[in-house]
């Protein structure tokens, strides 16, 4: 009985890092993206018309 909680306890852990370091790196990626589109609008921003 002991194993078999042991070995769902690591599952669950193994899986709560790889669900963290996902998170991690799609902020990351985000987050860069959103700051050179901000750069790109800020660059062109005297060619923008409303």
């Amino acid at each position: 009985m002991e194993e078999k909680i042991y070995k769902t306890m690591n599952g669950s852990g193994a899986l709560s890092i790889a669900v963290g370091v996902v998170t991690l790196v799609v902020g990351i990626v985000c987050g860069t993206l959103m700051i050179i589109g901000g750069a790109k609008l800020l660059a062109n921003k005297s060619k923008i018309l409303f």
